[in-house]
């Protein structure tokens, strides 16, 4: 009885294996990988990223109002046809045309250089824009290699513990083992499995980010990530970069030329309150006495000025002007906000790089070492399969928190350089 209860649990291991196995290869296998490095990437996203495309509409619309901004006022036309009648007799007729403009001083010009600072506004902005997409864009790169990361150590813990209950069921056939040791071989193998098939998931899932982000339509085809995961070892200057912050980022300069759209506002509304000339040139013939032949000629010319009442009123400027100390807070806050934003960054790169070296230098090598010396001494019969099962998930922990720490460290170095508003991140 004892003997058949062995050879059906061997038979049971074997479909777990075997049928563990098959899953485990489907996993890998359901999608074609495109390898891709950081910098065709970023290359990739600049080309086809579709809210960058949609973006770039800013500029031209922005050069599109500069050239509304040189229309002159349409001139105006008028023609008038006379009538003179006494009762129902017709004593004579006349008509009369005229030609007017409105000629403005100095307020096409004004338009014109707000439209060409605002241009250079948009300008800005998209390069902030882009700033910002870069960074978001290489943190997608980073999420998707950590995950991809995560799977291969849950596919190597995978295929040593399905080892260990390989090797447990051919032990418990030779009466080597007790029987409940190697059905918790089998289901940390199995547990595990799970993990693997969930971590699969996770790195799917981030791969079809990336190519959200590259602008690649494709189910099964995915852009996957091509990068030495070491850990940095760099140095910054806290004080250069703050310097270099506050004078180059791209919205330090947006800031900036929000502030110069604001006086250039204030000049126009002031010009806007200047009067202007209407001007006009009129034809008119008069025919006093019908079938008379020519009628006197009379030509005109005038100039209308319009009476400026509305300027008593002075809230258009008030606000213009209230708006410039706006756009002065703000440039100095945006100035202020860098220098915090560079400082924290600093403080958090620094941090994770302590971090990641504890780990390489200590961590990962004591816990590889426990968890062999525990599997060598279980295998003879030298230390429970608990111990060992204790030595394997302390491993795996130690192993994704030496990941996450990584990516920590790559995503600080990309926070840090956002904010300095440089770029020469190579992976």
């Amino acid at each position: 009885m004892k003997q058949q209860i062995v050879k059906i649990f061997q038979i049971v291991i074997i479909i777990l294996v075997f049928g563990s196995e098959i899953i485990f290869a489907q996993t890998d296998t359901s999608f074609v990988k495109a390898p891709v490095n950081l910098n065709r990437f970023l290359q990739v996203v600049a080309e086809n990223n579709l809210e960058y495309a949609a973006e770039k509409y800013s500029v031209q619309i922005s050069e599109a109002a500069i050239e509304m901004a040189r229309v002159l006022p349409d001139p105006t036309f008028s023609f008038d046809w006379l009538e003179n009648r006494e009762a129902r007799a017709r004593s004579g007729f006349g008509y009369a045309s005229e030609l007017g403009t409105t000629v403005e001083f100095g307020k096409r010009r004004a338009r014109i250089d707000l439209a060409e600072s605002e241009l250079s506004l948009t300008q800005a902005q998209l390069d902030d824009y882009f700033r910002n997409l870069r960074a978001d864009a290489t943190l997608v790169f980073l999420e998707a290699e950590k995950q991809n990361q995560l799977y291969l150590i849950k596919q190597k813990s995978f295929t040593t513990m399905k080892k260990l209950a390989d090797a447990d069921s051919i032990r418990l056939a030779l009466g080597s083992i007790m029987e409940t040791d190697a059905i918790q071989s089998s289901l940390e193998a199995g547990m595990l499995l799970n993990e693997l098939l969930q971590a699969s998931a996770s790195r799917k899932n981030s791969l079809h980010e990336l190519n959200l982000m590259a602008g690649v339509v494709s189910i099964d085809t995915l852009l996957t990530p091509e990068i030495e995961f070491n850990g940095i070892l760099k140095s910054f200057d806290l004080n250069s970069l703050i310097n270099m912050a506050v004078q180059n980022r791209s919205d330090v300069v947006a800031a900036q030329l929000n502030m110069e759209i604001s006086a250039k506002n204030t000049k126009l509304v002031k010009r806007e309150r200047q009067m202007d000339l209407d001007v006009k040139l009129g034809f008119e013939n008069d025919f006093s006495i019908p079938n008379s032949g020519s009628g006197a000629k009379i030509i005109s010319a005038g100039v209308g000025i319009p009476l400026k009442f509305s300027n008593f009123n002075r809230g258009d400027i008030t606000a213009a002007e209230f708006m410039e100390q706006q756009t002065e807070k703000q440039y100095s806050f945006v100035k202020q906000k860098i220098t915090t934003e560079i400082i924290k960054a600093y403080h958090y790169f620094l941090s994770t790089e302590k971090q990641v070296i504890n780990f390489q230098d200590n961590l990962l090598k004591q816990s590889e070492h426990v968890l062999k010396g525990k599997i060598y001494s279980y295998e003879r019969g030298e230390t429970s399969l608990l111990e060992v099962l204790n030595a394997q998930r302390t491993y795996n922990e130690i192993q994704s928190s030496y990941i996450e720490i990584l990516v920590e460290n790559y995503t600080a170095l990309v926070e840090l350089e956002r904010a300095a508003g440089i770029w020469d991140i190579q992976f």
